[in-house]
């Protein structure tokens, strides 16, 4: 678990790094759709090259869960990276969008009540992403993104602030 958790630290640093050296970093935060309650997340990207980006995030989330009419109250920690290929230069796209997909791996833990016999467990999450975004001004910019695969989320919804 200590590798999994410092991987995902090296990929945040890193993606800190290339992001700063190109100065095209995006922060990204808002809410997710999940079925294990409502995530809130914490993101930066940076380009790598003029149509990719790599990313690290983190996620959390806290539910409350009936089981057979006992009440158990989890939470969901994530940290991950992601990769995206932005496709706004091939497709011609207006430069108020952004639309991309991408890969994403990370690690989760799952915290749950010694006496919970639910399912959930730590560990691994692979996954895929499209999404987009929609710029307000030159730096704030709505996000939506769909994905699977993954623990993570289903979805998000939040605001994009170029740094």
């Amino acid at each position: 678990m200590k590798k999994y958790i410092l991987l995902s630290v090296l990929i945040a640093v890193t993606t800190m790094s290339f992001g700063q050296r190109t100065g095209k970093n995006q922060l990204n935060f808002g809410v997710g759709l999940s079925d294990w309650g409502i995530p809130v997340y914490l993101g930066i990207d940076g380009y790598i090259h003029r149509d990719v980006t790599l990313g690290g995030e983190l996620s959390y989330r806290y539910y409350h869960q009936n089981v057979n009419d006992i009440y158990y109250d989890n939470s969901i920690l994530g940290i991950s990276g992601n990769v995206n290929y932005h496709f706004n230069r091939i497709l011609n796209i207006n430069p108020h969008w952004d639309l991309y997909a991408g890969l994403n791996a990370g690690f989760y833990i799952w915290n749950s009540p010694d006496n919970y016999n639910g399912s959930g467990t730590s560990g691994l999450g692979l996954g895929a992403q499209i999404g987009t975004r929609y710029y307000l001004s030159k730096n704030v910019g709505i996000n939506l993104e769909f994905g699977g695969g993954n623990a993570f989320t289903n979805g998000k919804l939040g605001l994009t602030v170029a740094l």
